[in-house]
């Protein structure tokens, strides 16, 4: 890995993360465009740039994160899922569906189905919660388990939740915004499982390698910022067709490019 690549994936990480079309998909993908071997460090990387992803949500939102103990307490609930799911089948997803092209590519083409059939059906669909308060414990429970399915690589954890809070009623901005909540913390969890396997590679990284995370870092903590902002102001008037598109184009693309 050299600066230029740091950067790259900074700014992959940065975008992908909360837009619902998955970061880990992207990352795999551009690192093996950029033929990044796939060392300790380079995993390590990886989960570095992720909390940089994660202080962004805590930084815009710590004032609902310090005082909204209503909503801390369904974010909690629509966690359980996921905690027990991936902490059960860690050892398998890390193993055999981390780094998979094909299960990346069969997940980004079927996720794009189903955001685009999501909104075809809830087009005309009423929205009557406009509270993020308003979210029952029911409700944010249900979304958890969405979120749970987005422990295969490729399908997209900001996806699967926003899919899941709009199936329960809630309007984009809401959902979008509790996804992002709940990627707090949903990616703590899986950054702390993770850095107790890689913490060896940090220890022994040298100095230009420790540069490299501070640089992946600082780049994916402040684009996500950037899309943070931009993805509110772009559902206040757009629904998530376009996302589903996208998802489906690039997987055909990179198929018939690189996999046929």
């Amino acid at each position: 890995m050299d600066f230029v690549q740091a950067i790259i994936l900074g700014i992959i990480e940065g975008i992908t993360e909360f837009l619902p079309i998955s970061s880990t998909g992207h990352l795999i993908l551009t690192s093996n465009l950029l033929a990044i071997e796939q060392t300790e460090f380079v995993k390590t990387f990886e989960i570095s740039i992720q909390s940089g992803a994660i202080l962004s949500v805590i930084f815009l939102y710590r004032r609902t994160i310090m005082r909204d103990f209503e909503m801390i307490k369904r974010i909690l609930i629509a966690f359980i899922p996921t905690a027990i799911i991936g902490f059960t089948l860690y050892k398998f997803i890390k193993q055999y569906l981390i780094g998979n092209s094909e299960i990346v590519l069969g997940s980004l083409f079927l996720g794009g189905i189903i955001l685009i059939a999501v909104e075809l059906i809830f087009k005309a669909k009423s929205q009557k919660l406009t509270a993020k308060s308003q979210i029952s414990y029911e409700k944010a429970f249900v979304i958890g388990l969405f979120q749970s399915v987005s422990i295969i690589p490729g399908v997209s954890r900001a996806a699967a939740t926003i899919i899941g809070g709009v199936l329960v009623g809630l309007p984009r901005k809401t959902a979008v915004e509790f996804s992002f909540l709940l990627a707090v913390p949903t990616m703590l969890a899986a950054t702390a499982l993770d850095l107790t396997s890689y913490l060896p590679a940090v220890a022994s990284a040298e100095a230009g390698e420790l540069t490299f995370l501070a640089v992946g870092f600082i780049t994916s903590f402040i684009v996500a910022l950037i899309a943070i902002k931009w993805l509110l102001k772009y559902v206040q008037k757009h629904n998530f067709v376009a996302f589903g598109v996208y998802r489906i184009v690039l997987s055909i693309i990179y198929f018939l490019a690189f996999l046929s």
